[in-house]
């Protein structure tokens, strides 16, 4: 983005001049999640890299959202965003 502006090329004459804009690359997942199994009552770690660090993400499951709590913990590291589920049950399948 710092190189967006207007470029001239003057040549005292005459000037040609060019705006050029610069968009950033979208955020891609670089490593998908993994599928797990598990036995009932651990803790279930899920994980994916993005292209970028400190890229705002959301977590879903059967598409709801999932938010901090006792039972889900997340964060990021980097490029990495990391899925805790806590003391797992068959309900979490």
């Amino acid at each position: 983005k710092a190189d967006a502006g207007l470029y001239t090329c003057d040549i005292g004459t005459d000037v040609a001049k060019s705006k050029v804009s610069v968009q950033e690359k979208p955020t891609e997942i670089t490593k998908q999640l993994e599928d797990k199994t598990s036995a009932a009552g651990q803790d279930i770690s899920l994980s994916c890299e993005l292209s970028k660090p400190d890229v705002s993400i959301r977590w879903y499951k059967d598409g709801k959202a999932i938010r901090k709590s006792q039972k889900y913990d997340l964060h990021q590291e980097g490029t990495r965003a990391i899925l805790i589920i806590h003391d797992s049950t068959v309900k979490d399948s």
